[in-house]
């Protein structure tokens, strides 16, 4: 099993906890990811970050597809990929109409679409097998469409980039973890139950056998908040707020993946109650809905004993190939040591 920490994105001030990516780096772990929404953008903490440290790998979860051209996100990744001896991972997301829209300016569009063009053409600019051209929906290479002078031309890339370079995507809508495994390393579901990976299969297995690739090709590397203490409870108090957030009121009544998503693991009545709650401003009430069961199944919360016992959950899906990886979500450097003596 590889393990990573969630860095996340900053709130009104930047701050990066160097020494508990440190601890995390000297216990064996894998990477540490990095974020952005509407303030502080995800590379420039990855490329801080990497300065840093000297084994963990970097990536992004995620790089915002619509606020960057495919081949702006490939020379970024190209070059912190070359700088950092081949520890940068591109993580990418479609965001959502709110931010895509409301921040960037630009249109939302056909995300699936989009995240398979723009793989698509980051791939072909990192091969340099020769000048990028590509004629899609969202994409065309060189643009010929409205406002184009036509002296656009096929340009390779002058990098050359020798180290390897995965690219994960963030989705939980079948169609998109279809198109993940289709032209992606791997990918992040935003929460997951161990014992009910099945549910991606379908689109898992759709995808990669459109890319012609096998499952071992593919990581799915789910967030898992891990909260130590003696209060079962009083831990699942930051989960419950996030949670609340994402399945009442991250996206319209009729367009929330992630209340899509609670609702396939079982939890419908609870998805339905917890977006009423909280799109009509019940907020507490909300997060009080979120049912101990799902952040229990999804989350490692209480007394250290009892998060060796919830790993055990874990530690099947990984051997029966479910699961590669597990981002933790962690600011208690003795959950990150707990989850490490226990994995690694």
């Amino acid at each position: 099993m590889k393990l990573g920490i969630i860095g996340g994105y900053s709130g009104r001030k930047m701050s990066i906890p160097i020494d508990n990516i440190r601890h995390a780096e000297s216990l064996g772990y894998d990477s540490i990811w990095t974020a952005e929404a509407y303030g502080s953008d995800a590379v420039t903490p990855a490329a801080w970050i990497l300065a840093q440290t000297t084994k963990i790998k970097v990536g992004t979860a995620i790089m915002q597809m619509p606020a960057r051209s495919p081949a702006m996100a490939a020379m970024t990744a190209m070059t912190l990929a070359e700088l950092s001896g081949g520890r940068f991972i591109m993580g990418l997301g479609a965001s959502g109409p709110q931010v895509v829209e409301g921040w960037h300016g630009v249109p939302y569009g056909k995300p699936v679409t989009r995240l398979k063009e723009y793989v698509k053409i980051v791939r072909q600019i990192i091969s340099r097998e020769g000048p990028v051209t590509f004629e899609g929906s969202q994409y065309q290479l060189p643009y010929t469409g409205e406002g184009a002078t036509g002296l656009g031309r096929p340009l390779k890339s002058i990098l050359h980039c020798e180290e390897e370079l995965p690219i994960y995507a963030a989705n939980i809508t079948n169609a998109g973890v279809a198109a993940a495994a289709e032209v992606c390393d791997g990918f992040f579901p935003i929460w997951m139950d161990p014992e009910k990976a099945s549910v991606f299969d379908e689109p898992i297995n759709k995808g990669l056998a459109a890319g012609g690739r096998q499952r071992t090709d593919f990581d799915i590397a789910p967030f898992v908040t891990c909260i130590v203490g003696d209060d079962v409870e009083q831990c699942m108090m930051p989960i419950r707020g996030s949670m609340a957030l994402y399945i009442g009121g991250m996206g319209a009544r009729d367009k929330n993946f992630y209340n899509d998503y609670a609702k396939r693991l079982g939890f419908e009545e609870a998805a339905i109650k917890i977006q009423d709650l909280y799109l009509a401003g019940k907020k507490d009430e909300a997060m009080a809905a979120v049912p101990e069961e799902l952040i229990d199944a999804c989350h490692l919360v209480g007394p250290a004993d009892r998060i060796r016992e919830r790993l055990q959950r874990w530690k099947a899906a990984h051997a029966n190939g479910q699961v590669g990886s597990m981002l933790i979500g962690s600011q208690q450097p003795e959950a990150l040591t707990l989850i490490a003596e226990e994995m690694l």
